[in-house]
């Protein structure tokens, strides 16, 4: 179980901390999102997610119960509590940043509270796709399924590492503080995971529920933020191939000897 354990905790540092960092960082070198690379690699996640939680938490979740009825409910519970949570943080920073603009007429004000306010977006985001990690690792241990969970997280915050470090360096943040503050939005992954974790390992069912909740805030993001996103990025049919070829890819991976095993 320890190291399970550790496991999960450096796979959700590397991938929720660690993405977001890389974000920063990337931001910083180029002071500059390339619309292309970003809406491929957003399509490319939403692909990958979409086929962890199709061909992977759905199945395993059925499985984990006797209940069939059960994951499917859950699934549609943790989509929308996911999207009326996204719904009360966009409501929040709209306030939040509509209250700002009457500090500093120059508009530098603004970009650092719109920094602020989507690094805490984030935070509070990632707690239930965090959840996903550990609920994996609960179900298969250390195997394909949890690693590439958790490395769609990652994918997925790079370009989010980068929405929330570029407004504070345009603010003047130094780079050190604006990827620190991205880096730190990632912390509440690992706490998702562990709470997946612990909770999603004491039964069959506790596991099932979880997996299921997780599962449906994984749709959401990516039916109301990666492919949406993406699509605002670049809209070609390349971005649509590279959400084909992440879900390809994502079922070739589930069917390495490794992740059969685990089940």
């Amino acid at each position: 179980m320890a190291q399970t354990l550790t496991f999960l905790i450096l796979l959700t540092l590397l991938t929720g901390v660690g993405g977001l960092a890389l974000g920063g960082g990337l931001a910083a070198l180029l002071r500059r999102e390339s619309s292309r690379a970003t809406g491929l690699l957003l399509s490319f996640t939403a692909g990958l997610m979409l086929c962890i939680v199709s061909f992977d938490m759905v199945p395993h979740a059925m499985e984990a119960t006797g209940a069939d009825y059960l994951p499917p409910l859950f699934l549609v519970a943790g989509f929308a509590l996911t999207f009326l949570l996204n719904a009360w943080i966009d409501k929040s920073a709209h306030h939040s940043h509509g209250h700002g603009s009457h500090h500093c007429a120059c508009g530098r004000h603004d970009l650092h509270t719109a920094g602020i306010v989507l690094a805490a977006a984030v935070a509070l985001h990632n707690m239930p796709v965090g959840m996903a990690v550990g609920t994996t690792v609960a179900a298969h241990g250390i195997c394909w399924a949890s690693t590439l969970s958790a490395v769609t997280i990652g994918l997925h915050n790079i370009p989010e590492g980068m929405s929330i470090a570029l407004p504070l360096l345009h603010d003047g943040s130094k780079v050190r503080g604006a990827v620190g503050v991205a880096a730190l939005s990632g912390l509440p992954t690992v706490a998702g995971a562990l709470v997946g974790y612990f909770i999603g390992g004491h039964t069959p069912m506790a596991l099932s529920i979880l997996m299921s909740i997780a599962g449906g805030a994984m749709l959401y993001v990516v039916f109301f933020e990666l492919l949406p996103e993406a699509g605002r990025q670049w809209r070609s049919r390349w971005t649509v191939l590279a959400t084909v070829v992440g879900f390809a890819l994502g079922v070739l991976l589930l069917l390495t000897p490794g992740h059969s095993h685990a089940h």
